[in-house]
């Protein structure tokens, strides 16, 4: 995707809204599945009422008793893993409601016009707001009304949450100082940044920027109108606000608080690359322990940023990318001088070796005990293609994955106006737009992709009173000129409430920024002192990717696979997205992928004293470049069948180095093993497969189906009988395909024994298999950027999500070369057992036998949420309250938060 040049100033004046025109009556909703191309079903927990206002907390704290729409799909939801496997087609409404476009009349329990120009329906059944637009204004002031009205309080949040100012509104609960860092570091902004990436919309993109402001504006007017309304009328008005000190309700909003929000899912779900310090530093460390050449391979054996045993979305066609120059471009590199690197953090100072709060680090998504909670990245996909389909209709069952919460951090919306047809999910305070979900006759869905959008480069410090420079240094050179750094700070204070009782308190955050991005370490490069700063392509443009989702609504837009490859192509944020229509089924992995300058690193660090290594075409002013063109992202059309869980997009792309390995281990294998599984001897699926598929891999132990078959094979038979039971306890749930599931429903595992021993196993042999040959520290920096292990239980957050990542992998392919096994790819070393299969077996059995030993409240231990040593609960998934009103535990499963069932019928003309 290429950015448009700046345009005629005048294009701005198209952003002005001009009061909406009085239409009289208000238009009539459209009938029940009209222009609907049928076969649509979603689910999303728990309900879609997010309102909680006074008396209804009343009620809630003395009876229990929840406002309507509260929790009427999470039952839906939990309740599908009882029924896998023995899924039929009949029990299928069960747990996916009917997504089709309107409601029956039978079905319609209030219809209102928050405007003259815009029509509101909600159903009796589960509350979905469906609004009709007599304008496109109208629809976009429906769709704020009715944002307001189910998360009002939650998009005060996120709205507060992007500027890194979540104490100050909510508290100073440790974790919400940590979301504030965090959010700092990767996004901040001044107002007139957030008012700036507004007003330069129509500059950039002529027509379709001014559209996107348009709809901006009426979405925000009918928040406000909401807002208005609930001043006025106390039972609209979220009874949280009086926790939290504010019974006067929220600010009004304005678009600055809609690129806020964008900036903070972005962040998060959007981003990739920017870790190359950390990289970095793995390197010289290795190198260090073992050698220069040694240290270097086995550097590589954990980079495994192409290795041939990757599964891959895309098959049978390669899509090169990142590739490393066969030679760098001669003073490129800009690798730090080992000892002299200083992360810069946020929360003030500087100091040690850890990127944490630093905008080289990842968003924190999780911090412990914060009030919000999200997985690193999300989602899953499987696509069947229309001739593996026993329809001849393509099959999809499709979602994000994005935690949980009460209410949920996406909201359902259906919305009807001229350009734009369209029932799905959507972030509130953002949702403009069905960001996920079905068009008329087609229906598409997103996994976070981790695409190289950022890069660190090292900027030679320079000084302005004739002395050298020194690390501490405030101006910087630059394309010949001695610049000063720009300040940006955000001075946070908060107070006690009712939900947050920590004391009093402050906090400043700050961060410096330059023509190449903002500062996140100092150090020694080159004999020179230098600041290493973190570039990302989408600073700055956080709003930019609202262009693509304009065109997934529109249906004039939207008439073919290769139309919407061309609208996800607008979308800068790092996603992989997935399509089918009613003949179709479609891919394309997006971002905003800066062309880097020719012959420099694809890991490390890279030289800013050069105008030549820049990014090509990079404009500080404007903050663009020129990017990776549409041909060159990964993409296909009509393959027999796709699976996309977060894994590597194609053969030859590369991961970045934040995301760091793309390895033989990918949690999307469980999804094709199970579809090929079931389209064997020319056999042919139809959707309740493709559910149970999901639903079945969605419980699996990751390192049990994939891990441990090699090491019980190295094992072998064992003298000691206490081995010998544990290896018969493994075995056995292992040949039953490593479930971490409760079947009959009791609140036990099904064979919870296996499940206990290979939890308290596996960090233990991790770390006796890695830690002889890289050492302790070693170990601890790669587990920084690419954590050793993402169970379920996911430190406390009960995100559902897991086995995202890890050492999975590297595990797999170093006991199969430990037994002499195939591989492609090998690592320069067997590090299990220094290569000695005696001394790895022995190793196994000695940790094997430490972790029988454990008993179950030293594996489980209280959480907050569960008692010591409960496992069913260890793992569940929690519905992460930002109120008072909680919802109950929900078995473990590794499945999207919305998720879409979908055949589609026919076309619609």
């Amino acid at each position: 995707m290429l950015r448009l040049r700046l345009l005629a100033p005048a294009l701005a004046a198209a952003a002005a809204i001009a009061a909406a025109p009085a239409y009289g009556a208000p238009p009539g909703p459209q009938p029940y599945q009209a222009h609907d191309g049928l076969g649509f079903r979603n689910i999303l927990p728990p309900g879609e009422n997010g309102l909680v206002n006074g008396q209804q907390l009343l009620n809630w704290e003395l009876l229990k008793q929840r406002p309507p729409h509260n929790s009427d799909q999470l039952a839906m939801y939990g309740n599908l893993v009882y029924a896998v496997p023995g899924l039929t087609a009949a029990q299928l409404p069960k747990y996916y409601k009917d997504a089709s476009f309107g409601v029956p009349l039978s079905d319609v329990a209030r219809q209102y016009s928050p405007r003259d120009d815009v029509t509101i329906v909600r159903d009796k059944q589960f509350g979905v707001p469906h609004v009709y637009g007599r304008t496109r204004q109208g629809a976009m002031f429906g769709l704020g009304y009715a944002a307001a009205e189910d998360r009002l309080f939650f998009i005060d949040i996120l709205r507060h949450l992007g500027r890194a100012e979540l104490t100050a509104f909510a508290g100073g609960d440790p974790g919400n100082q940590a979301f504030d860092r965090s959010e700092w570091a990767i996004a901040p902004y001044t107002e007139g940044d957030l008012q700036k990436q507004v007003d330069q919309l129509p500059r950039l993109y002529g027509k379709q920027g001014a559209r996107v402001v348009d709809d901006l504006n009426n979405y925000v007017a009918g928040i406000n109108k909401y807002i208005d309304d609930a001043k006025m009328d106390p039972t609209k008005m979220p009874g949280e606000y009086a926790a939290i000190n504010r019974p006067q309700g929220p600010d009004p909003w304005n678009a600055r608080d809609v690129i806020a929000t964008a900036a903070l899912v972005g962040g998060i779900f959007g981003a990739g690359g920017g870790s190359e310090l950390q990289s970095a530093q793995v390197l010289q460390a290795l190198q260090a322990r073992l050698g220069k050449r040694a240290g270097r391979a086995a550097w590589s054996d954990f980079r495994s940023a192409n290795d041939p045993e990757a599964p891959t979305t895309v098959v049978g066609r390669k899509f090169p990318y990142q590739v490393p120059p066969k030679k760098l471009a001669k003073g490129s590199l800009a690798m730090p001088q080992p000892g002299s690197l200083v992360y810069q953090p946020v929360g003030g100072g500087a100091g040690g070796t850890s990127a944490k709060d630093t905008a080289a680090a990842r968003l924190t998504p999780c911090p412990p005990k914060g009030l919000v909670c999200l997985p690193g990245s999300m989602s899953n996909a499987l696509v069947v293609s229309a001739r593996a389909s026993r329809s001849g209709h393509p099959l999809a069952v499709f979602g994000p994955q994005t935690g949980y919460f009460a209410p949920q951090i996406l909201m359902e919306e259906d919305v009807h106006a001229p350009g734009i047809d369209a029932r799905g999910a959507a972030f509130p305070g953002v949702n403009q737009y069905v960001e996920l979900g079905r068009g008329r006759d087609y229906a598409w869905s997103a996994t976070s992709a981790g695409e190289d959008v950022t890069d660190t480069f090292a900027v030679p410090l320079c000084s302005t009173n004739g002395k050298p420079p020194s690390l501490q240094s405030d101006h910087y050179l630059y394309r010949g000129r001695c610049l000063k750094m720009e300040v940006l700070t955000r001075k946070n204070s908060w107070t006690p409430n009712l939900a947050d009782q920590h004391p009093a308190g402050s906090e400043t955050l700050t961060i410096q920024r330059t023509a190449l991005g903002l500062v996140v370490a100092r150090g020694r490069t080159h004999g020179r002192p230098v600041a290493y700063t973190s570039l990302r392509s989408t600073y700055m443009h956080e709003v930019d990717s609202a262009l693509g989702f304009v065109d997934f609504n529109d249906p004039a837009r939207m008439r073919s696979p290769r139309d919407f490859q061309r609208a996800a192509n607008k979308i800068g944020y790092t996603f992989n997205w997935l399509y089918v229509d009613s003949k179709h089924d479609a891919y394309f992995n997006s971002g905003a992928s800066p062309l880097r300058a020719k012959g420099t690193s694809t890991n490390f660090p890279i030289w800013g004293g050069n105008r030549k290594f820049e990014w090509r075409g990079w404009n500080p002013t404007t903050r663009t470049e020129r990017q990776l063109p549409f041909a060159r992202h990964a993409q296909t059309i009509d393959q027999r069948f796709m699976t996309s869980w977060n894994n590597k997009q194609a053969p030859g792309y590369r991961t970045s180095d934040s995301k760091w390995s793309y390895s033989p281990v990918f949690r999307s294998q469980l999804l094709s093993d199970r579809i090929r599984q079931r389209l064997r001897g020319g056999r042919r699926l139809d959707l309740v497969g493709l559910v149970s598929a999901m639903e079945d891999a969605g419980t699996v132990d990751l390192r049990g189906d994939r891990d441990l078959p090699y090491a019980l094979r190295i094992l072998g038979k064992q003298k000691n009988p206490a081995l010998r039971s544990a290896i018969s306890t493994l075995t056995a749930w292992m040949k039953r395909g490593a479930h971490r599931r409760d079947l009959n429903h009791n609140g036990v595992y099904d064979q919870s024994a296996a499940v206990r021993i290979l939890d308290a196993w596996f960090p233990r042999w991790v770390s006796a298999e890695f830690k002889p040959a890289i050492g302790n520290s070693v170990f601890g920096q790669i587990n920084s950027i690419n954590e050793v292990d993402n169970a379920p239980n996911n430190h406390g957050g009960h995100l559902g999500s897991a086995y995202d990542d890890g050492w999975y992998g590297y595990i797999n392919k170093d006991l199969r070369q430990a037994l002499g096994m195939k591989v492609r790819g090998r690592y320069s070393r067997t590090y299990c057992g220094g290569g000695s299969r005696s001394r790895c077996r022995a190793l196994l059995a000695s940790t094997l036998a430490q972790a029988i030993k454990m008993p179950a409240d030293q594996v489980y231990p209280a959480d907050g949420v569960c008692n010591t040593g409960d496992q069913w609960c260890f793992d569940a998934v929690r519905q992460r309250p930002l109120g008072a009103v909680t919802q109950p535990l929900i078995e473990w499963i590794n499945r999207p938060t919305f998720q879409q069932a979908v055949e589609v019928r026919h076309r619609v003309p």
